[in-house]
């Protein structure tokens, strides 16, 4: 093959799916052709790289798989860039392949060469160098330091800080103090909470943050839909990853975190945090197939299960009872203090005595053998009466984190007693409008899972009017995860689908309506007319399309991803709400 050797090449800079320290990873481009001796060669060119850069012996990982291979070791951790490259450099002279001259860039400048331009020997002559301009030691020093006096310590390009929130202090790489300068004695770990899973996690992770504000504290959590603070958001988009995670540890005014933490920042750097008081996997569903050499559901479920990796020695790992993947995996991630929700009590119990789940019609928290009652499914909001099953999972899970956290039970009962009744506790998840005798949902339902479960809260709120859906997706799916979530939408029998993009970020790398194409004939083929179909790629348009269609007795099931688009329709309906609209009647413009 001609080109890069690889398709991805990247620094991790906390605990991952390989091992628990830093390092590099690189997946081999597809099509590849190599055999178990270019993969020992890799390895005994990162022991030549390890011994060229004085660099300590650590972990060394190859793992075949469905498109090629994942290659990954452990490094500096003030070395990383280098890392990468050398991992690059590693696998070129493990194929006998030479890297390409270096492209000239607008400017007419080039670039320097990659390493793995020149023979071996000048390859590790330059590497040393390299290494050597990357080097930090000083603040290599301080994070030792600061693991010795007991205090996490975060580093970035630009900043270390130790300690965290209000007992946290930072300083520009470029100003680091000396070691007996820190004042260590003002420096500690503030409570955290990490979440993960395939759905739910924003929700859990809401749930969790009003918990630790009822308690008393100042939380900050970071999400899907940004930063939040004491209950503000302080930055809108996507801070499920580490820069979230460093940002919410960062700040002042943060007295306990929740950290929500998405499989693509497990994979591509790893984690942050390294003494959570807790972590909690809400479930593992099929998504995201095909991307870092994730193809099963039990590859889904390692890449979750990462999270044990940033609990503290006597942290709790929480795990859904009702997924068989996360029972099946719970022994390999060699967790002693486990507990588990469901949807059952007694399922939840049947894993051990720290449990949370249903029994006639109440949620129960069992500690060790003392059960407290949380109240009944029926009046927590976020339920919808009883109706919403994957909100009552999320709401057990969050309550059994909050038992970790040191939150009473009486605080949470009374958190879930209101939680959800207010469209701003949990904007763009499980929302509900009665606009006259016109009933709207309003979701984020992004994978085929996430979007059976709201068409089964549907299915109990549809009466004898029609059902309409809008449907999309992000772009960095394979076709199949696109027709697997036409398919769960076919099931649901709806009358009308509006085929819509997720804008801005989320079309990663596909051209605007190439998702809708697809679904539109996954459809068709799933035996809906074509007129049934109609195409309005903006979600907030789409929206209005469907207020426009719908008549008394109907029900509208709008998923919508992009903030912007979202807070657009939540806005709109909240007014049509408040001014008494009516299917039928003219919208407000635009």
């Amino acid at each position: 093959m001609s080109g890069e050797p690889f398709e991805d090449s990247r620094r991790l800079t906390g605990a991952n799916l390989y091992f628990d320290g830093t390092g590099a990873a690189l997946e081999t481009a597809p099509g590849l052709v190599f055999d178990a001796a270019a993969l020992q060669r890799w390895r005994d060119n990162i022991a030549r790289v390890r011994k060229a850069l004085a660099w300590p012996d650590g972990a060394l990982f190859v793992r075949e798989h469905a498109s090629g291979a994942s290659l990954a070791f452990e490094a500096p951790l003030d070395q990383l860039y280098i890392a990468a490259e050398a991992n690059e450099w590693a696998l070129f002279s493990a194929l006998g392949m030479r890297a390409s001259d270096a492209p000239v860039d607008e400017d007419g400048e080039s670039p320097r060469p990659h390493v793995a331009h020149f023979d071996d020997e000048d390859a590790l002559r330059q590497l040393r160098a390299l290494a050597d301009a990357e080097a930090k030691p000083a603040m290599a020093a301080l994070v030792e330091a600061a693991r010795a006096h007991g205090v996490p310590a975060h580093a970035d390009d630009e900043a270390l800080s130790i300690g965290e929130g209000e007992a946290a202090h930072a300083w520009p790489l470029d100003a680091l103090p000396a070691i007996d300068a820190v004042p260590w004695t003002r420096l500690r770990a503030i409570p955290k909470a990490v979440v993960t899973g395939s759905n739910g996690k924003t929700t859990t992770v809401r749930l969790l943050a009003a918990m630790l504000r009822a308690h008393g504290l100042r939380a900050g959590y970071s999400s899907t839909d940004g930063l939040f603070i004491d209950g503000e958001r302080v930055e809108a988009g996507d801070y499920s990853g580490p820069v979230g995670a460093r940002t919410v540890l960062r700040d002042a005014r943060v007295q306990a975190a929740v950290l929500e933490t998405a499989r693509g920042g497990l994979l591509r750097r790893g984690l942050v945090a390294n003494d959570a008081r807790v972590a909690v996997v809400t479930n593992v569903s099929a998504d995201h197939f095909g991307e870092y050499g994730v193809h099963t559901l039990d590859d889904i479920a390692a890449v979750k299960l990462v999270v044990a990796k940033s609990l503290a020695a006597d942290g709790l790992l929480v795990l859904n009872a009702d997924d068989p993947l996360l029972v099946r995996h719970a022994a390999a991630t060699g967790k002693s203090m486990i507990g588990w929700f469901a949807l059952a009590l007694e399922d939840a119990l049947a894993r051990g005595a720290l449990a949370c789940g249903v029994r006639e019609g109440r949620l129960v928290l069992s500690l060790d053998g003392s059960e407290h009652d949380l109240g009944a499914i029926a009046d927590m909001p976020l339920t919808l009466g009883g109706s919403a099953r994957y909100n009552i999972a999320n709401i057990a899970a969050a309550s059994l984190a909050a038992s970790a956290l040191g939150i009473a039970p009486a605080t949470v009962a009374a958190v879930l007693a209101r939680f959800g009744a207010s469209h701003a506790d949990n904007p763009g998840r499980l929302q509900r409008w009665t606009l006259g005798n016109v009933e709207v949902l309003l979701d984020y339902a992004h994978n085929p899972d996430g979007l059976r479960g709201l068409l089964q809260v549907a299915d109990g709120l549809r009466g004898n009017g029609r059902l309409a859906l809008l449907l999309g997706h992000a772009g960095n799916r394979l076709e199949d995860d696109f027709r697997a979530l036409a398919a769960v939408a076919a099931e649901a029998q709806p009358d009308r689908v509006w085929l819509k993009d997720i804008g801005g970020d989320y079309l990663r790398g596909r051209a605007s309506g190439e998702v809708a194409a697809i679904l539109f004939g996954a459809l068709r083929a799933a035996g809906m007319e074509a007129a049934a179909l109609p195409v309005c790629l903006d979600e907030a348009q789409a929206a209005r399309e469907a207020l426009q269609w719908a008549r008394p007795g109907d029900l509208l099931v709008l998923p919508i991803h992009e903030p912007e688009r979202r807070d657009a329709v939540v806005a709109l309906l909240d007014r049509l709400q408040a001014e008494g609209w009516r299917a039928g009647q003219r919208l407000p413009e635009d």
